[in-house]
C-alpha cells in the first residue's frame, strides 16, 4: 500500500511539474517569441502566439484533471460494475449508458477500448457504443472546461450537455434497429484479468502517462492549428462561410474531425473561433470528441474498417444535425 502511494505521488509531482513547465515556456514563448522572431515580427506574428499561448494555458488544467479521472477509472472501476448497471434490454440500456457518461467519465481515446471491453463482457454493443460517444463528450470536467471557456454562457454549456447526449442515444438506438453483428469482428467473451505488473496503481500509473501525454500532443497541435486559422485565412475567405449559417456550422464540423482536439480542452480552442456563429462553435465541440481522425483510425483496428466508416459517418451526420436543432433552441 505504501508503495502504491509513493507510486502515485511520484507520478502527480512528474505531471504537475510537467504541466508547470509547459505553462512557463508558452508564456515565456509568448511573450519573447515575437522578439526572437526578428524580420518574422508582424503583428500577425504576435496575435498567433497570443492565440495560441491562451489556447493552452487554459486548457491544461482540465486536461490533467480529465486525464487523471479517466485514469482512476480504467485502474479501480470494476468493468462488472457496467453489466449490473444496465438493464437486459438493448433500447432502455443505450439512454442508461449514455447518461452513465456524465459521472463516469473518459477521454476519447480510452473509450474506444472500454467500449471494446464491455462487449466482451456481455454489454449489449448499442449500450457499448453509447457509453463510447457520451463518456468523453458530457463528463463533469468537459461540462466545467465549456463553463470557463464560455464565461456568462451557460446555455452553451447546457446545449453542449443535450446535443452531445442526444447524439449517443441516437446513434444507439440506431445500431439496436439497423445494426448488424457482421459489422463487428467475432469475438467471445473473456473473463476480467487481473491486474498485471504494478497492479492496479500501476495501472493508473501507466494510464495517466499515456493520456497525458498522449492528450496533451493534441491540444499543443489543435491549439496551433486554431491559431493559424484565425492568422492565416483571410478575412474574405472567412466571411464566405461565417455569413451562412449552414456553411459555417459544416465547416467547423469538418474541421473538428481534423484537428483531433482532446475533449477537455476542445472548449477553448472553439472558443477561440470566434468569428463563427453559437451554433458552429457547438458543432465543432459535440463532433469533435466523436468523431476525428484519430478516433476513426482507433475504430478501424479494433472493431473493423466495415464497422468504422460506417459508424463515424453516421455519427457526424447526427452529431451536425443535433447541434443544429440544440443551437437553434437554446443558442
Amino acid at each position: 500500500m505504501a508503495d502504491g502511494i509513493w507510486l502515485v505521488a511520484r507520478t502527480l509531482v512528474y505531471i504537475v511539474l510537467g504541466g508547470l513547465a509547459l505553462i512557463t515556456v508558452l508564456t515565456v514563448g509568448s511573450v519573447l517569441g515575437p522578439m526572437l522572431a526578428l524580420d518574422l515580427y508582424t503583428p500577425p506574428v504576435a496575435a498567433w502566439w497570443t492565440v495560441f499561448t491562451a489556447v493552452v494555458v487554459q486548457g491544461v488544467p482540465f486536461l490533467m484533471l480529465g486525464t487523471l479521472v479517466s485514469a482512476a477509472i480504467a485502474a479501480f472501476v470494476p468493468e462488472r460494475f457496467f453489466t449490473r448497471l444496465l438493464p437486459r434490454n438493448p433500447a432502455l440500456a443505450v439512454p442508461v449508458a449514455g447518461a452513465a457518461g456524465v459521472v463516469l467519465p473518459g477521454c476519447e481515446c480510452a473509450s474506444v477500448p472500454v467500449a471494446d471491453s464491455l462487449m466482451r463482457r456481455g454489454v449489449a454493443p448499442a449500450a457499448a457504443l453509447a457509453f463510447l460517444l457520451s463518456a468523453p463528450a458530457i463528463n463533469p470536467v468537459v461540462l466545467v472546461a465549456t463553463s470557463i471557456a464560455f464565461p456568462g454562457q451557460p446555455a452553451m454549456v447546457a446545449a453542449r450537455l443535450l446535443a452531445s447526449l442526444a447524439t449517443a442515444v441516437v446513434m444507439g438506438w440506431l445500431w439496436v434497429r439497423f445494426g448488424r453483428e457482421e459489422w463487428l469482428p467475432q469475438r467471445r467473451p473473456t473473463a476480467s484479468k487481473a491486474p498485471s505488473g504494478g497492479g492496479r496503481w500501476g495501472e493508473f500509473r501507466s494510464g495517466l502517462q499515456h493520456d497525458f501525454l498522449h492528450a496533451g500532443g493534441f491540444l499543443v497541435v489543435g491549439a496551433a492549428a486554431a491559431a493559424t486559422f484565425n492568422i492565416v485565412v483571410p478575412r474574405s475567405v472567412l466571411d464566405v462561410f461565417t455569413g451562412s449559417a449552414w456553411l459555417s456550422v459544416l465547416l467547423l464540423a469538418v474541421l473538428a474531425v481534423v484537428l483531433c482536439v482532446c475533449s477537455e480542452a476542445d472548449a477553448f480552442v472553439a472558443a477561440s473561433l470566434s468569428g463563427f456563429s453559437p451554433t458552429a462553435r457547438l458543432a465543432f465541440m459535440v463532433v469533435g470528441p466523436m468523431v476525428d481522425l484519430k478516433l476513426i483510425a482507433l475504430q478501424a483496428g479494433t472493431f473493423g474498417r466495415a464497422f468504422a466508416v460506417r459508424f463515424s459517418a453516421m455519427t457526424w451526420v447526427v452529431a451536425v444535425v443535433s447541434s443544429v436543432l440544440v443551437g437553434w433552441w437554446l443558442l
